[in-house]
């Protein structure tokens, strides 16, 4: 079974890039620890967050509760950091993930995302994929070759901590 993860408000941004990554990531923008302990015990998620209170839990030292404490301020060292400490895979399925509310995409045609994108999208790719629930339409162009070298950048990052 796949890894899910529940992002604390303080580490959304290292949400954001473990969607790219291809991980379930739900983003918890409520304030309610309770709450989010439930959800998280609910959909067998691991919690990130940077509340070191958290981790203090009887029902995390206890391990019914799984969480990732994460340490680093900046949000691509906090990939890293969560990658080493998890062993997660940076190209685990990258792309196939909703940046905005996380659902899995489904590849589209041109036909069918004709009146969704700009011409010159249509002009100049061929590969499509759309949130079933958002409906935002993704594509390869520039915005996705930044976050492919954005991606690669991390991974190189990681394999030279590690190595040295």
């Amino acid at each position: 079974m796949d890894i899910r993860f529940l992002a604390d408000n303080n580490v959304g941004k290292l949400a954001r890039w473990l969607r790219i990554m291809g991980y379930d990531v739900v983003l918890f923008r409520q304030e309610d620890d309770g709450l989010m302990i439930r959800t998280a015990l609910a959909e067998d998620r691991v919690i990130l967050t940077k509340d070191a209170e958290l981790v203090k839990r009887r029902i995390v030292s206890n391990g019914t509760l799984r969480v990732a404490l994460v340490k680093e301020c900046d949000p691509e060292r906090q990939v890293q950091e969560v990658v080493r400490t998890l062993n997660l895979d940076y190209q685990f399925r990258p792309f196939s993930r909703c940046l905005e509310c996380n659902q899995a995409l489904i590849p589209r045609d041109k036909e069918q995302v004709r009146e969704l994108v700009p011409v010159h999208v249509l002009e100049t790719q061929t590969r499509y994929t759309q949130c079933p629930a958002c409906h935002r339409v993704y594509w390869r162009g520039t915005h996705w070759q930044a976050m492919v070298r954005g991606l690669a950048a991390l991974q190189a990052g990681h394999d030279n901590s590690s190595t040295g």
